[in-house]
């Protein structure tokens, strides 16, 4: 017997590389001390990706490793070379994966097909090395900028099972029973309550037509609320096209057919509109049993005009033509199952806050960093009104209080990126 717990949800944690810093360097000869400058760019650090995988059916290996961190980036090099980018980090995840992040719940990326490889985190840009700030004015920079540094980011993944065809109803109904049946996957079968542990899934093929089938695990009155199994399977109940709603129509465990019929619907209805308005038949199973045949009637009565019924004897595969050929038609008229779109969402890196202010053989104050790249891509020297957010995000960074603090006066010149003014405080 397979004792692995179930595992569908899991908190762990991510973070892309940092970048390598740029290298401060000069060329240096046999009688030429200083030839000029060559160091180079810092490597970029490793991203973060997630890897749809079809082999995998849970998330239970993510209870032994819940940290995923990629390789940061080498610092440059002499001679302008560039340091090596560290190394990227893949996570293989089952199909039907979301990923939330965990203090907001939002989706940032749904995890549909089986080989997609989507990226999730990038990382740190490395710092460029001294030759990059060589100007016509200034000839032989003496610094160099660091790689922009990564924050770690906690994740929930949740998976959501993804089937054509949902099997439901109260345990010990013969949903696995007729899973087994009418496809090739093997669940465990047991007479007792709670037998499956676990969402099952299965392909049926009719002829010439295929769809996969999810035997849920079973639901009793409350689940919507946690009440026994129920509410950590109904998620998976959510992806499905149509369900087939599985009753135990001889009633031999002393329950009424009629009213579990409604008592699953209703909980359906409480934890989800979308579950409650999917397309249902009704499976009446063990109908060879003693007093099947009284229930059939009471229940073809009560819900005859509203839903299609089938009598089936699963376990003797009594039935099931009839049932698996009205599957069939009601797919082809349904939609799709369809990918749940991202929110929108940004991580913050804080790569956007970082600076350094260096001073350079020209006498200028040059300020570096993911601060003064991010100015660079959105400032236009040209329009007043970007010029005054320029000013604003100094101030407000604490750049004006840096350049004070380094010993620069009113009159002096700042270089922000290819931005050069003279200081005004």
């Amino acid at each position: 017997m397979d004792n692995k717990p179930f595992t569908d949800r899991v908190k762990i944690t991510v973070k892309a590389g940092n970048g390598g810093d740029g290298m401060n360097s000069f060329q240096a000869y046999k009688g030429k001390p200083a030839c000029g400058p060559d160091g180079g760019d810092g490597g970029n650090g490793g991203s973060v990706y997630f890897l749809g995988d079809r082999n995998m059916h849970d998330l239970l290996s993510f209870r032994y490793t819940s940290k995923y961190f990629a390789g940061n980036g080498a610092r440059g090099g002499t001679n302008r070379c560039t340091g090596k980018q560290g190394e990227d980090v893949v996570i293989k995840v089952p199909l039907g994966t979301l990923v939330r992040d965990a203090e907001s719940g939002k989706v940032i990326m749904d995890v549909y097909e089986d080989g997609e490889k989507l990226l999730l985190l990038e990382g740190g840009r490395g710092g460029k090395g001294n030759v990059r700030f060589t100007t016509a004015r200034r000839h032989a920079p003496d610094f160099a900028q660091k790689g922009v540094l990564t924050k770690p980011h906690e994740l929930i993944l949740e998976m959501k099972v993804i089937a054509d065809v949902g099997l439901v109803g109260f345990p010990n109904v013969g949903k696995s029973t007729l899973l087994s049946k009418i496809s090739a996957a093997r669940p465990k079968i047991a007479d007792y309550h709670f037998t499956t542990l676990s969402p099952n899934l299965g392909v049926v093929r009719v002829f010439d037509e295929s769809f996969i089938c999810a035997d849920i695990p079973g639901l009793i009155e409350g689940a919507a609320q946690g009440a026994g199994l129920g509410h950590a399977f109904l998620r998976h109940i959510e992806r499905t096209r149509m369900i087939v709603h599985v009753v135990d129509i001889s009633g031999m465990e002393g329950r009424d057919p009629v009213a579990d019929f409604k008592a699953i619907n209703e909980e359906l209805a409480a934890y989800s509109e979308k579950l409650a308005a999917l397309p249902q038949v009704v499976a009446c199973n063990k109908c060879d049993c003693a007093g099947a045949e009284e229930n059939l009637v009471r229940f073809r009565e009560a819900y005859g005009g509203k839903y299609r019924i089938f009598p089936i004897t699963a376990v003797k595969s009594e039935g099931l033509e009839a049932l698996l050929k009205e599957v069939v038609e009601m797919l082809k008229e349904l939609p799709p199952a369809e990918r749940i779109p991202a929110e929108e969402f940004e991580f913050d890196e804080g790569d956007n806050a970082q600076f350094e202010i260096f001073r350079d053989e020209t006498g200028a104050y040059v300020v570096v960093g993911g601060l003064a790249d991010m100015l660079c891509r959105n400032v236009v020297m040209s329009n007043p009104e970007s010029m005054a957010y320029f000013q604003r995000v100094l101030k407000l960074r604490g750049v004006i209080k840096a350049l004070q603090a380094a010993g620069c006066k009113e009159g002096d010149t700042v270089m922000v990126g290819d931005t050069e003014f003279d200081f005004v405080p």
